[in-house]
């Protein structure tokens, strides 16, 4: 007699067949117009739909508009485009495609080899991608030895994976097939191309874009807006990890253990002062400047940054005085709330924006002004006599997530304020078709320097990162193009330092925890890296932020 698998799904229980796919289950549960059901997590565990059910058990779908679905369905297709490119070029004449950064619903690729990237050439990828999707072909999955996993893709011509897998601590790898074409991916994949339908390919600069929809939105595509100075920004920092020699995690690990990271670490924190001294020369060349505005998402090392460049204008003979935003919160009780009830501390109506104005104005007219500071003890602003009044050589350096946003400085003339956007912006790939996201060089970021500073767990900064994220969306992203210059905070090293302090908070998220699913996750990302210690990274370095041993306040 067959036997038959009790399986609850939204507290109900339904009767299975052992043996019947999570994939045949998750249609039962599909209703038109609802999203797409893309993976099963069965008792906490997150699952592929090509897995058997084998036991009863409690199962929850995860939907194309869940972050991980969305990931999911990103990473499905970079696998179905790769495939295409291959059929459409030949392996003769195509050396690699490369996979380099992320513009919002759209990831930016190149094509090394004897094949012209053309208009031509793009279509037939893109009608081939359509045929693979219209035959819905299944993505098979096969585990391997990680020595046979390392000759196949040496055979594969694929060389960042190889050396990627002489750091594998694991003794298997999954590889993922598509007919002939055999890949590794870090992370799950839908069963079949068939779920592949909305896509499209756009020339640009030197490579080309895959659009996909945004994860609200996932069966249709949105325009592509690329901001040119965020562009450029990437660029330099992927030619820089190529100067270095250091693009991928397995060239990082390299060179950690053959010749040490010292060079590059010096090299890498040389450029950055390099960068800030450009900014306060492009300040100082304006001439009219009182107001350096800073902003930037989560974790990007604003603070580090302002006490860095406000070195640079002391150097210069200004005399910088930094001053928080955060000051002129509005008290606690006004605070508003946001779409869940929750008090929206990253709103722009949570700061006392007309206090603000009048304070700055006040300055810029040379005035003797007494700042607040914000007791976030007792959630009110208060006045210590913490006067200032502006001189020919003083400037404010004024740091907050709404900086760019002309309305909380409306009242302060356009010429007089100098913008800044911040962001760490992650120039290293795990593989030539595996990006690391900057969103989660952020989030590793902020996990350690939250545990150290402020006795906040992993999963509470986890519970709280899609707020955070909704806040950056909202409140921060929309005014990156009104930035005089951009800095990337990022640092080729920084991950494989950041290991060493986030794998035991990680570590310490149980089972049966919410944020265990993702903690799984950034544990197996930092698996890739050779950890280093921080002894190498000076004391002025961005990164001391959130490992500590900063010389500043931070």
């Amino acid at each position: 007699m067959d036997k038959t698998c009790t399986v609850t799904i939204e507290g109900r229980e339904y009767s299975y067949p052992a043996g019947t796919t999570y994939e045949q289950i998750a249609k039962d549960f599909s209703v038109e117009g609802e999203p797409k059901i893309f993976l099963a997590i069965e008792n906490g565990t997150l699952r592929e739909l090509g897995v058997q059910l084998m036991h009863s058990c409690e199962l929850r779908f995860v939907r194309a508009t869940d972050p991980i679905g969305h990931l999911t369905y990103r990473r499905s297709a970079v696998f179905l485009l790769l495939k295409a490119i291959f059929d459409v070029g030949g392996r003769r004449y195509i050396d690699r495609a490369v996979i380099h950064y992320s513009f919002g619903n759209a990831l930016y690729f190149t094509i090394e080899g004897e094949t012209g990237l053309s208009e031509e050439m793009l279509a037939k990828v893109k009608e081939r991608m359509q045929e693979l999707a219209e035959e819905d072909i299944p993505i098979l999955k096969r585990t391997l030895r990680t020595d046979d996993a390392i000759a196949l893709f040496h055979r594969h011509h694929m060389y960042d994976k190889e050396k990627l897998f002489h750091y594998r601590r694991g003794s298997t790898v999954n590889v993922y097939s598509l007919e002939n074409f055999d890949d590794y991916y870090y992370g799950f994949m839908l069963p079949s191309t068939g779920y592949i339908r909305c896509f499209d390919l756009q020339l640009y600069d030197k490579g080309f874009l895959l659009v996909l929809p945004w994860r609200t939105e996932p069966e249709t595509l949105q325009p592509v807006h690329i901001i040119e100075k965020l562009y450029q920004v990437q660029k330099e920092s992927q030619d820089l990890g190529e100067r270095l020699q250091v693009a991928t995690v397995s060239d990082l690990n390299e060179q950690i253990t053959r010749e040490g990271v010292r060079s590059t670490l010096l090299i890498q924190e040389a450029i950055h002062e390099a960068h800030i001294s450009s900014i306060a020369d492009e300040i100082i060349r304006r001439g009219n400047v009182r107001f350096v505005m800073i902003a930037g998402p989560s974790s990007s090392g604003k603070t580090s940054f302002s006490h860095r460049l406000s070195i640079q204008l002391m150097a210069r003979g200004y005399r910088p005085h930094p001053i928080a935003v955060d000051n002129y919160f509005v008290n606690r009780e006004e605070t508003p709330l946001d779409e869940f009830g929750e008090k929206d501390y990253e709103c722009l109506e949570a700061i006392d924006v007309r206090q603000f104005n009048e304070d700055m104005l006040a300055l810029l007219h040379g005035e003797d002004v007494e700042l607040p500071s914000y007791n976030f003890v007792t959630g009110e602003r208060e006045y210590k006599g913490d006067h200032l009044k502006l001189g020919a050589e003083d400037i404010l350096v004024i740091e907050g997530i709404h900086g760019l946003n002309d309305k909380l400085s409306a009242s302060l003339p356009r010429e007089s304020k100098f913008k800044i956007y911040i962001s760490a912006m992650t120039q290293l790939n795990i593989d030539e078709h595996n990006r690391i996201a900057t969103t989660d060089g952020r989030l590793i970021r902020r996990i350690v320097r939250d545990a150290r500073t402020r006795g906040i767990s992993a999963a509470e900064t986890i519970a709280r990162w899609p707020s955070v994220r909704r806040g950056e969306e909202k409140n921060i992203f929309p005014f990156q193009e009104e930035a005089d210059v951009m800095f990337n905070s990022s640092l080729v090293y920084e991950q494989a330092c950041l290991k060493v302090y986030a794998e035991p908070l990680l570590f310490g998220i149980r089972r049966n925890e919410p944020e265990y699913l993702e903690a799984k996750r950034l544990l197996k990302f930092l698996d890739f890296f050779v950890p280093v210690p921080n002894d190498d990274v000076p004391n002025n370095s961005l990164l001391r932020e959130f490992i500590g041993g900063s010389c500043f306040n931070v």
